[in-house]
């Protein structure tokens, strides 16, 4: 039983999860339950309803002491649904793919919205993370202070933080930008992709691998294959990949999501400046089936054809 989670109050999670999620979400319900925590579950749907949803559930119930309310939402990364839950004031959401993250989360950050990985996560691990997000208080031993107290100053500043952080986002006309993945991008360099002119790269880390990537309008990936599967969700711009090992097209937008499989050979064609994160297993390669005149010329004939 999560004792210090419900030391103070009862505990209620709210889940989801979209489709690449929806097993270990099921399975952490079950876990939950198991507990006697009570778990409302939302069932599944795209990962930026399900995410929303129970961003703005928990959002409510921040205003209610007498019950604690926290979120966990699965999707194929986990970042996803944890993007759309953030837009709601009061809601901290991370994904968490070690039970060591969702320490260091739970204490520095305070998260109440665990945001797991359908496909790199397993049923195991994924229950210890979620004990470990249960049992975890604020500003707890962790990691990240190197399990010793924090300092009295790091200390009076997570405080302080738990009094501003709500206020972020509560007035309609807040500019402020809340997207996880975006704020990524901020005061980043990213390095250019000297193989694909117009591609620049920031690798932010290793194994499983995540990266933040920018084209420019115009800009074609030659039809090429990588050795690992990999998602990806963009974050502004626009977009199409020809997955020409299943012979299927997929035009992509703000918010859209793609997992390529391992070894499928797909072109890409950027229309607007476009930015995306890319997670995959393993380390980065990449395979050209093509060169990029070949790759122009395809993507023009098959546009001026309609064809998919």
């Amino acid at each position: 039983m999560a004792d210090s989670a419900t030391a103070s109050s009862p505990l209620k999670v709210i889940a989801g999860a979209d489709s690449f999620g929806a097993e270990l979400k099921d399975a952490m319900v079950s876990h939950l339950r198991s507990l006697n925590i009570e778990v409302e579950d939302l069932g599944i749907t795209s990962y930026y309803n399900i995410g929303a949803e129970v961003g703005r559930r928990v959002s409510s119930a921040t205003t209610s002491p007498s019950v604690e309310t926290r979120g966990l939402l699965a999707c194929g990364t986990g970042v996803g649904v944890g993007i759309f839950a953030n837009k709601f004031p009061g809601v901290f959401a991370t994904t968490c793919l070690t039970p060591d993250e969702a320490r260091n989360n739970r204490s520095i950050n305070n998260c109440n919205v665990l945001a797991l990985s359908g496909m790199s996560t397993s049923a195991d691990t994924a229950k210890e993370i979620v004990d470990t997000w249960l049992n975890t208080p604020f500003k707890a031993l962790c990691p990240a202070s190197k399990s010793q107290p924090w300092p009295e100053e790091i200390s009076n500043f997570f405080d302080e933080s738990m009094n501003e952080m709500p206020k972020i986002g509560a007035s309609e006309n807040t500019q402020a930008e809340t997207c996880a993945v975006c704020c990524l991008v901020k005061n980043r360099e990213l390095n250019p992709i000297d193989i694909i002119p117009g591609g620049s790269m920031k690798i932010l880390r290793e194994s499983p691998t995540s990266a933040i990537i920018k084209f420019k309008a115009g800009s074609v990936e030659p039809a090429h294959h990588h050795t690992f599967g990999h998602c990806l969700l963009v974050m502004k711009g626009k977009k199409s990949v020809w997955n020409l090992s299943k012979k299927e097209r997929y035009d992509l937008g703000d918010g859209d999501y793609l997992f390529t499989p391992a070894g499928d050979v797909h072109r890409v064609k950027y229309y607007e400046d476009t930015e995306f994160f890319l997670k995959w297993d393993g380390k980065w390669d990449m395979f050209f089936d093509e060169d990029l005149e070949t790759a122009k010329i395809a993507i023009e004939k098959e546009l001026a054809n309609g064809s998919a």
